[in-house]
């Protein structure tokens, strides 16, 4: 048993006639105050991991400089901002002997989270479960240890200001998952449980579970350049989605190119690709129109890079680019450029993705970007919620009837 776990989910019914929204500001200044300290923990593990060989895209994800922190502790006041997700009447109707039977909305209870390395998560799911009236058990990696303690001090310290138990948020970062063992069998204590990392991880945890998981996948994304593709409108499109920031799970890990445009597309956009450091790995069709690309494996099409690497296929038709994203893909993020908005519409209703994409990047699968303030990771499964799991998405619902003497 983790006693820190009992503790958060006795603390929960102390947030329930809080003011929340005023709690997220304090949290948020708290964290303002707390910022040499955090940037201090951090400069730790970014120095730890440069030492282990850590490669740049995920010392990227580590880092946390003033800029992200003070948009973390930004985020904590839009998610105050936003409309109350608890007590709201989502159906009322009225039984044929008079009972009166509304649904409404009420917390989870204690949600739990398994991360890896980003610093920034603990602050989110912190922003998110307390806004939504749930305590927090935050379990992160050794690689953003000083970090996620830090950042923990800072918003215990404004549980306390504003006079609620500290321990409304759990926090373990073991080198062992002895601790997750138990997370796992915790069912009388975790109403829900969201592993955010690598595929091993995320199948480990969904395989191991006894308690409800909320599945957020690996991000093997795809993006598909039609045959009357626009050629500038690609390339941005392209570019942006592998280059501005490889390390996270919205970034594509394959390019899918029509045969009918393929010689007017690739070379151009193999080369601004190449020029920005990216490695290109291609099929027989793309080597022949850009011979710096490494030759591609069949691994290479279910791979996902984290890094400036990018699988590149040519294909026959519209329809075989939705075959390659629903076999090789993660449900995730994938998308089309193309002129035809019959053709969009159609690779929309056809590819089996959390979001799909027309004409536009898919680093926009995001809490922030969706206007949610921020998000507990991006769910690919269908139950209870898909896509980025925002505030509305963890509340559960609770059927309230009132009655006067009836009998059945």
């Amino acid at each position: 048993m983790l006693p820190d776990l009992a503790r958060a989910r006795a603390a929960q019914p102390t947030l329930l006639d809080a003011d929340r929204p005023a709690l997220l500001r304090t949290l948020a200044a708290a964290l303002r105050r707390a910022e040499p300290e955090i940037l201090s923990a951090n400069r730790c593990d970014l120095d730890a991991a440069e030492q282990r060989g850590t490669p740049p895209p995920l010392i990227d994800r580590l880092l946390l400089d003033r800029g992200r922190l003070l948009q973390v502790a930004g985020s904590l006041e839009e998610i105050a901002a936003l409309p109350e997700p608890l007590e709201q009447v989502l159906a009322c109707w009225e039984h044929p002997n008079g009972l009166r039977i509304q649904q409404v909305t009420v917390p989870f209870g204690l949600i739990a989270v398994i991360y890896e390395s980003r610093p920034n998560v603990t602050v989110d799911v912190a922003g998110l479960a307390l806004r939504a009236g749930s305590a927090a058990y935050l379990r992160g990696s050794t690689a953003a240890a000083r970090s996620n303690r830090a950042i923990l001090a800072a918003l215990r310290s404004g549980l306390a200001e504003f006079g609620l138990p500290e321990a409304l948020l759990a926090h373990s970062c073991l080198e062992d998952r002895s601790d997750i063992a138990a997370l796992l069998a915790a069912r009388h204590l975790v109403d829900l449980l969201v592993p955010r990392g690598g595929a091993e991880l995320i199948r480990w945890v969904v395989e191991q579970a006894k308690v409800p998981v909320l599945e957020t996948g690996a991000g093997v994304c795809h993006l598909f350049l039609d045959e009357d593709a626009d050629l500038e409108m690609a390339k941005a499109v392209v570019v942006n989605a592998k280059c501005q920031r490889p390390g996270v799970c919205n970034a594509i890990e394959t390019l899918l190119v029509h045969r009918a445009c393929a010689e007017r597309l690739l070379p151009a956009i193999c080369k601004e690709l190449r020029d920005r450091g990216v490695e290109l790995r291609g099929d027989a069709a793309v080597r022949a129109l850009f011979p710096a690309a490494r030759p591609a494996t069949e691994d290479d099409w279910a791979a996902e890079y984290l890094d400036l690497v990018l699988a590149v296929r040519v294909v026959s038709s519209l329809e075989e680019a939705v075959s390659h994203i629903n076999r090789f893909g993660t449900h995730h993020s994938d998308g089309i450029v193309t002129s035809s908005p019959q053709r969009g519409r159609s690779f929309q209703r056809s590819v089996d993705s959390a979001v799909v994409y027309v004409n536009s990047s898919t680093r926009f699968t995001d809490g922030a970007e969706f206007g949610f303030g921020a998000e507990l990771g991006i769910s690919t499964q269908k139950l209870h919620a898909r896509g980025p799991v925002g505030l509305a998405q963890l509340v559960t619902t609770q059927y309230r009837v009132d009655g006067s003497g009836q009998v059945r």
